[in-house]
């Protein structure tokens, strides 16, 4: 069984030398077969049971990007870690209900979803206490379609609906799996996050046999690559191989903007717009809308300013939806160049 799980790894050794022999698809893997269903109103999870391998980025800043695009999204952070929650500016501690309430029934979509500070780009917040639904929910009868009853009439307010999934393989992330149409799998470009691939596959399609028969694969998406590295173009390489045209056409690279975006309270997409990381999900996004059948909404154009002539224009630096941003220019703090070079601490003339 264990072989089973391992049947990519085992193509890619640990020094990144790939060996001739590929090992065969599982025959009974239907989640596999089709891709996702186009027109709007799709339930999206974003899985795997690795940590750190993109998926709340992705989640975040995939969604952000097609808000941007004009379309209406959703995002609903089943993490108890509320990294996705944190990530879109909200602060969940001053939420009057979050998905642990949405979960266990004691709220509707409509009492949790909270509005960013994106257009068109609503939150379904996470909270610590949804690390406990776990265990409350062991007794509860179809514990494993809570999720999907309390999101139900969702598929027909938004034209896509995100689902950032913990990094494990337990009852929310069944309950994501139960209540999505479509899995989209982050897979880190390295050894280890190819050893547990066949185990979220194999957990997918024993949601599919048993609970969700439309549930499909969206796609595999290539998270922190790195070209420097050869290890990274040979997992890329195999995944492909393995996949073919389940996986995404976008990559998305190692960039520094996406590590500390979050730390400003929104995506990178808003952040730095000309950062490598946020043209990679842009251009997700505009392949999602293709995969997906939805309408393509030309982006707005950047505002201007004139600043000279007739006919010659500045661009304006933009912030974040937060407040915040590159490119803003503070003024020059008074008395700077008598500040330098500093006195010496011993007196004159030492």
């Amino acid at each position: 069984m264990a072989a089973r799980y391992c049947y990519l790894a085992r193509n890619v050794t640990p020094n990144g030398s790939s060996s001739q022999q590929t090992a065969p698809l599982p025959s009974h893997w239907q989640v596999l077969e089709e891709g996702p269903s186009e027109g709007p109103g799709r339930v999206v999870c974003v899985a795997n049971q690795k940590g750190g391998v993109g998926k709340t980025t992705t989640c975040v800043n995939l969604a952000a990007a097609l808000a941007l695009r004009g379309h209406k999204v959703l995002v609903v952070d089943v993490d108890p870690q509320a990294n996705a929650t944190t990530g879109l500016g909200l602060d969940y501690r001053r939420s009057s209900a979050t998905a642990y309430d949405l979960v266990l029934g004691e709220a509707s979509l409509d009492e949790v979803a909270v509005q960013t500070s994106i257009a068109g780009l609503s939150c379904v917040p996470a909270s610590p206490e949804l690390a406990g639904a776990e265990i409350e929910l062991v007794d509860v009868e179809q514990r494993e379609s809570r999720l999907g009853q309390g999101l139900g009439g969702a598929a027909a307010r938004y034209e896509m609906v995100f689902l950032d999934c913990p990094p494990s393989l337990g009852l929310l992330t069944v309950n994501a799996l139960r209540a999505a149409d479509n899995l989209i799998v982050p897979v880190q470009c390295e050894y280890y996050a190819l050893e547990g691939l066949g185990q979220l596959l194999e957990t997918a399609e024993l949601v599919r046999r048993s609970l969700q028969p439309s549930l499909r694969i969206a796609g595999f998406l290539l998270t922190m690559y790195d070209g420097r590295t050869k290890l990274a173009e040979q997992v890329a390489a195999e995944v492909r191989r393995h996949f073919g045209a389940l996986v995404f056409d976008s990559v998305i690279p190692r960039s520094v903007r996406l590590s500390e975006a979050p730390s400003f309270g929104e995506p990178v997409v808003t952040l730095d717009p000309a950062a490598k990381g946020s043209i990679a999900y842009r251009l997700l996004a505009s392949e999602v809308e293709g995969r997906y059948g939805l309408v393509t909404y030309p982006p707005p154009p950047p505002p201007r300013q004139s600043t000279g002539p007739r006919g010659q224009w500045k661009p304006v630096t933009v912030p974040g939806p937060g407040g915040r941003g590159y490119g803003t220019v503070a003024p020059e703090p008074a008395g700077l160049e008598e500040a330098w070079p500093p006195p010496s601490p011993w007196g004159a003339g030492l």
